[in-house]
């Protein structure tokens, strides 16, 4: 399976860092060039793509050689990538206003965008931390980068590209990382874990992973966002920049805290986890206008998305289940019926009389419902050789 480590970069001087950003304003405006020729002459393959513009992009761009080459890849990965998201209707149906946007006009990369190095202009040295990377005013040198002992131990297995990033001012490698998966096990079960807005996850075994914590956050910085933008003064949009990211950090730091206890509980039993396939949630729920911030702003998808890798890395087997009616249905009788959820946190079966906490249940009807997806077949199974 393949994971990512991050480094961050530390140019000895302001020329080495104008230098890495010069790379990438060329690298992006190449690609978006080299986007337009691809749209209007619908080049989309590597091949073909590459015999139409690569001198161009080697006397117009001041590119080299190797650096012209990822150019070209790049162009090709966005466009297969867009196509991938069109037939699966991430831009809505055939006809709609957003895809026929997404299909009429060609593929365009901001300034800053990541850019791909490979190891012909991208070195790396890890007994002495620093890396010599190609730029357009030359081969840079023995720049310092620091990272994580965790990440210094993926490194050491790293192999292909890795990708220049630019946040903020400051420089990030992100390496891709060829780990070894190992098999999944048979299972003795599913932990069932319903996600939601108030409660993060609520797994079958009755622990709540309590949001309200993550929902104060989020509502003090929009009520600090409000704030810094009515303004409008300079500090305040200073204010605002240093800020931008905080939340989304804050948001993803306790995703990967939730999904390390969901594996580390799963693994420790020998049961599978069961996760609610929410694909399209977002296009299928309606929200009174009180509520969008809080639904648009629930990462569901990327917890889901720690929870699968995370799994994977441990040998956890992870489904995926239709939620519908998971709510409100009985977990002990299987009645169904929209009047056994009462409210939020309160669920009453009006034929057996059970009666919990509303996410509790919904969690183990996931559970029954990944245990009898597993048992069809529906999933990849364990070899038994």
């Amino acid at each position: 399976m393949k994971i990512v480590a991050q480094v961050k970069l530390q140019p000895c001087s302001a020329h080495d860092a104008d230098a890495l950003a010069a790379t990438l304003r060329a690298c992006n405006r190449a690609a978006n060039w080299a986007s337009e020729v691809a749209f209007a002459k619908d080049l989309k393959r590597r091949n073909v793509l590459q015999k139409e513009v690569y001198f161009a992009l080697k006397a117009d761009f001041d590119l080299g050689a190797q650096p012209a080459v990822r150019v070209v890849k790049k162009v090709c990965d966005a466009y297969a990538t867009l196509k991938g998201n069109i037939k699966a209707g991430n831009f809505g149906p055939e006809g709609s206003k957003r895809r026929r946007r997404a299909e009429s006009r060609p593929v365009v990369f901001r300034d800053d965008a990541a850019q791909p190095f490979d190891d012909r202009i991208l070195t790396w040295n890890l007994d002495r931390r620093t890396v010599s990377i190609w730029t357009v005013a030359g081969r840079i040198k023995n720049i310092p980068f620091v990272c994580s002992d965790k990440a210094m131990k993926l490194l050491a297995s790293r192999r292909g590209e890795s990708d220049l990033v630019m946040r903020d001012g400051k420089f990030f490698l992100i390496a891709t990382i060829d780990i070894p998966e190992p098999g999944t096990y048979e299972p003795a079960g599913f932990l069932g874990v319903d996600l939601g807005i108030v409660n993060i996850a609520t797994t079958s075994d009755g622990q709540i992973l309590a949001g309200r914590r993550l929902n104060r956050y989020r509502e003090r910085h929009r009520d600090l966002r409000t704030k810094l933008q009515k303004k409008r003064t300079k500090s305040a949009k200073r204010a605002l920049k240093r800020i931008r990211r905080r939340e989304a950090r804050h948001a993803a730091n306790t995703n990967h805290i939730i999904a390390k206890q969901l594996v580390a509980t799963a693994e420790r039993t020998s049961r599978g986890i069961a996760l609610e396939d929410l694909s399209g949630i977002r296009q299928r729920v309606t929200a009174r206008k009180d509520q969008r911030s809080e639904l648009h702003s629930w990462a569901f998808a990327q917890l889901g998305a720690f929870v699968e890798y995370k799994a994977r890395r441990a040998g956890v087997p992870v489904v995926f289940v239709d939620p519908r009616n998971t709510s409100r249905q009985c977990s002990e009788c299987w009645h169904t019926h929209r009047s056994n959820r009462v409210n939020q946190a309160r669920f009453v079966c009006r034929s057996c009389g059970t009666v919990m906490h509303a996410d509790h249940n919904g969690s183990r009807n996931l559970a029954h419902r990944g245990e009898a997806v597993w048992q069809r077949g529906a999933v990849n199974r364990p070899s038994t050789a």
